[in-house]
C-alpha cells in the first residue's frame, strides 16, 4: 500500500535526520491490524537484541505490540517505548495511552472530496497534497534506561 511506503519513508528520514541507522533486520512489514503487530512483536522481543522501542505503522499494531510486551512480562515504558500511528480514539484509552502520530483525517477527507468532486478538471485526479501530521506524547514512551 502507498500510504505504508510513505510512513517507511518518514521513518527513515525521522531516523536520518536525527542521525541513526536503520538496521532492515529489525523492520517488519503487517496489516495494520492488532493481531500483526502482536505476531511482529513478539518476533522481536525475541531476539538477541531487544529493542528499547518499537514504532507500528498504526495504532491498532502498536496496540499488539503492548500486548506482546504484556506477554512478555515488560513494562511499557520502562523497558520497551510503543509509539503507533493514526490516533484513533481508541490509542488515548489503552495502558499505557499510547504515544501516536496523528493524521487529519478530517482534513483529508474534505480535500479527496473536492479532489472527485471537481467538474470536467482532468488534472486534478493527479494532484497530490500533503497535509502536516505531529506527534501525541501519551505514556507509552519514554528515554530509554541509561540516557
Amino acid at each position: 500500500m502507498l500510504c505504508s511506503l510513505a510512513r517507511l519513508d518518514g521513518f527513515r528520514s525521522a531516523m536520518a535526520m536525527a542521525g541513526l541507522d536503520t538496521d532492515p533486520r529489525l523492520m517488519r512489514f503487517g496489516d495494520f491490524h492488532v493481531q500483526s503487530g502482536f505476531e511482529h512483536a513478539m518476533d522481536l522481543l525475541d531476539g538477541p537484541d531487544r529493542p528499547s522501542a518499537i514504532f507500528a505503522g498504526s495504532d491498532l499494531q502498536a496496540l499488539g505490540v503492548l500486548e506482546a510486551a504484556r506477554v512478555r512480562g515488560l513494562r511499557v515504558p520502562q523497558d520497551l517505548s510503543v509509539v503507533g500511528y493514526d490516533d484513533v480514539p481508541l490509542a488515548q484509552w489503552s495502558s499505557p495511552p499510547l504515544t501516536t502520530v496523528r493524521q487529519p483525517l478530517r482534513h483529508m477527507a474534505e480535500e479527496a472530496s473536492r479532489m472527485l468532486l471537481r467538474p470536467d478538471d482532468p488534472g486534478a485526479a493527479a494532484q497530490r497534497i500533503e497535509l502536516a501530521t505531529h506527534l501525541v506524547v501519551r505514556l507509552s514512551t519514554a528515554r530509554p534506561a541509561g540516557d
